[in-house]
C-alpha cells in the first residue's frame, strides 16, 4: 500500500503545488497589470507562465523523486530526463523574461520619442538583440544538457584541446554565414537600414519588413517579398529614402508644345497641391528644363512628408495637369505639325541670290 500512496503523494503533491504557485503568481501579475496600465511589463510577463510552471514542476519532481520509490530500475534515466526538462524550461523562461523586459523598454522609448526614424532604428536593434539573446541562451542550455551525460563530461578535456582546430575549420567552412552574422550586427548598430525604411535595391522599390542576423526581407509595392542576405547591404550601394528625415522631394515631367502656357500652369499646380492632402506644403516649383525641335520639357517639383505621400502627390499632379491642359489648352499638348512652315519676311532667296515670293516657282538655272 505504501508503494502506491508514496508515489501519489510525491507526484500529486508536486503537481498540485506547481498549479497553486502558478495560479497565485498569475493572479499577482494580473493585479499588477491592472494597477500599472502605463507599462506592458506585467502583461508580457504573464506570457511566461507556462515555462514558469514547468520549471516549478520539474524542480519539485527532481528534488522529491528519490522519495517516491517509483520505477527503481529506471531511477537514473528518469532523473536525467527531469534534469533535461528543468534546463530546457529554465532557458525558455529566461528568453520570455528577457523578451518582456526588452519589449517594455522599446514601448517606453517609442512613447517618449516622436521621431519615426529613431523609433525604427531602436526597433531594429531590439529585434536583433532578442535573436542574439535567444541564440546564446539556447547554446548554453544545449551545452548544459550535454554535460549531464557522464560521457560528455569525460570528453570535455579533449573537446577543449581540439577547440582551436575545430574553430578554424568551422570558420573557413561557414565563412559566408559568419559574414552575414557580422553584417547583421553592423546593420543593427550602424544604423544603415532599419525596419520600415523605404529602399531601392536592384531596381526594386519597397519597404524593409524584417531584419535577422542572416537575411533581410523587403516588401515591394505589389506585395512581393524579396529576401536578400544582409551582407548585400554592407558590400553594395543601395538607396535608402528614409535615411535621416523621411521628407522627400519628387519630380513630375511633361513634354508639351512650344506654345504651352507655362505661367498658367504654375497657377494650376498651386491649386492642385492645395487640394491634395498628401502635399506637406513645404515647397513647389514649375520650370522649363529642356527643349527639342518639337516639344518643351516642363518639370514640376513637389514635396511630401514621406515616400508614400510623395507617390500620391506626383500621380495626382500628373493626372490633373494633363486633364486641365486637354480641357483648357489643347494646343499645348504635343502634336505632329503638318501645316506649311511660316516663311520669313521678304520671301525665300532663290538659288541665284534674288528674292522670290513664297509661292513663286524656282527660276531655271543659267546654262
Amino acid at each position: 500500500m505504501e508503494n502506491v500512496i508514496r508515489p501519489l503523494i510525491v507526484v500529486g503533491g508536486s503537481v498540485l503545488l506547481t498549479l497553486l504557485i502558478g495560479w497565485a503568481t498569475d493572479l499577482l501579475l494580473r493585479k499588477a497589470d491592472a494597477r500599472h496600465s502605463e507599462t506592458p511589463l506585467w502583461g508580457l510577463l504573464r506570457r511566461a507562465r507556462i515555462p514558469y510552471q514547468l520549471v516549478l514542476c520539474a524542480a519539485l519532481l527532481r528534488g522529491s523523486y528519490d522519495q517516491a520509490k517509483l520505477l527503481e530500475a529506471h531511477r537514473v534515466g528518469i532523473g536525467r530526463t527531469l534534469t533535461l526538462v528543468l534546463i530546457g524550461s529554465v532557458a525558455w523562461l529566461v528568453i520570455r523574461i528577457a523578451a518582456a523586459i526588452v519589449e517594455t523598454s522599446y514601448s517606453r522609448y517609442a512613447r517618449a520619442h516622436r521621431d519615426p526614424a529613431r523609433v525604427r532604428r531602436v526597433r531594429t536593434q531590439v529585434s536583433l538583440i532578442m535573436r542574439v539573446v535567444a541564440a546564446v541562451v539556447g547554446v548554453v542550455a544545449a551545452a548544459a544538457m550535454l554535460l549531464t551525460f557522464p560521457a560528455m563530461r569525460a570528453a570535455g578535456a579533449s573537446l577543449l584541446a581540439s577547440a582551436g582546430i575545430l574553430g578554424i575549420v568551422a570558420g573557413v567552412a561557414a565563412q559566408s554565414t559568419l559574414a552575414n552574422l557580422f553584417a547583421g550586427l553592423q546593420i543593427a548598430f550602424g544604423d544603415m537600414v532599419r525596419i520600415g525604411d523605404t529602399v531601392v535595391v536592384d531596381g526594386e522599390w519597397g519597404t524593409v519588413e524584417e531584419i535577422t542576423l542572416t537575411f533581410l526581407t523587403v516588401r515591394t509595392w505589389d506585395e512581393r517579398r524579396i529576401t536578400m542576405p544582409v551582407s548585400y547591404f554592407t558590400s553594395k550601394p543601395f538607396e535608402n529614402w528614409s535615411r535621416g528625415t523621411p521628407q522627400m522631394t519628387g519630380t513630375v515631367f511633361w513634354h508639351l508644345d512650344h506654345s504651352a502656357p507655362v505661367e498658367p500652369m504654375r497657377e494650376k499646380l498651386r491649386d492642385i497641391l492645395r487640394e491634395c492632402p498628401a502635399w506637406d506644403g513645404r515647397d513647389y516649383t514649375l520650370a522649363v528644363t529642356d527643349s527639342t525641335p518639337n516639344t518643351l520639357q516642363v518639370r514640376a517639383l513637389v514635396t511630401a512628408k514621406d515616400s508614400d505621400d510623395l507617390w500620391t502627390v506626383r500621380v495626382a499632379v500628373r493626372e490633373q495637369m494633363i486633364r486641365w491642359l486637354s480641357a483648357e489648352h489643347p494646343y499645348a499638348l504635343p502634336r505632329v505639325n503638318t501645316a506649311d512652315a511660316a516663311l520669313p519676311p521678304g520671301g525665300v532667296p532663290s538659288p541665284d541670290g534674288a528674292p522670290r515670293r513664297a509661292h513663286e516657282p524656282p527660276r531655271p538655272g543659267r546654262g
